[in-house]
């Protein structure tokens, strides 16, 4: 299964898409949101863990693009006869999507220290990594369902639109507070925005609330389910 890893991080990281979409737009859009006319460092540094987020999103749904691809090309009906098991397929991809968001988190979070002048303390800055990388493998995991169960093409869209909504809905592009009450309502219970808050928590000297940590959790088990239920629908298609 480390071969299998392997392979798929190296493909991912070779696609010029992901480079462009996945790391490069979410850097430029955190520079040009917190660059346009005044902005004071509690922006910058919200807006940093923000795009952090929403680049470590794309990312992690980018998988399911790759699953599609798989299935379009017969790929994954050979993984089938290897003496790979179903779970480990699904394990390695999702290994592979939890690598690649790392670059993404990065890239903004370096942005953010090096050319926005935002000051954190060492374990600030080490701990909204490591929370951001580990609150995207629900999004990796509803990346994978899309995957498994739609086409190529339907993949791409659907995840676009996936990562689009929630990153909106979530207040990871501008901040819930400007939202109007009700939709302030809906926001609280998408993943994305509990994801952000494992960041902006930790920004502001504090520990990750646990409704959050419960409410990502939940999304987990149901993105899960889904990509399970998918992959055995993708098995009995084939």
């Amino acid at each position: 299964m480390l071969d299998y890893l392997r392979l798929e991080v190296r493909r991912t990281l070779r696609d010029a898409g992901f480079v462009i979409g996945g790391i490069a737009m979410p850097v430029l859009m955190y520079l040009l949101f917190t660059n346009l006319g005044a902005a004071d460092g509690s922006w910058k540094t919200g807006a940093m863990v923000g795009m952090a987020g929403y680049g470590a999103v794309g990312s992690a749904l980018n998988t399911g693009g790759g699953v599609a691809e798989d299935r379009a090309i017969g790929w994954l009906r050979q993984l089938r006869v290897t003496p790979m098991t179903p779970r480990q397929v699904v394990v390695g991809r999702a290994l592979t999507g939890s690598v690649t968001v790392l670059p993404a988190i990065v890239a903004v979070l370096a942005a953010g220290g090096l050319l926005n002048g935002v000051r954190l303390a060492a374990w600030q800055w080490a701990a909204i990594a490591v929370l951001l990388w580990l609150g995207s493998v629900p999004f990796t995991l509803l990346g994978l369902g899309n995957g498994y169960r739609l086409t190529g093409q339907t993949t791409g869209v659907a995840n676009m639109a996936c990562n689009l909504g929630l990153a909106v809905l979530g207040g990871l592009w501008f901040p819930i507070a400007l939202f109007p009450a009700w939709l302030r309502s809906v926001s609280a219970y998408t993943p994305t925005y509990r994801f952000a808050q494992l960041g902006t928590s930790v920004a502001e000297g504090r520990a990750p609330a646990p409704g959050a940590v419960a409410m990502l959790a939940f999304w987990l088990l149901v993105f899960g389910s889904y990509a399970v239920l998918s992959y055995r629908r993708s098995g009995r298609a084939g």
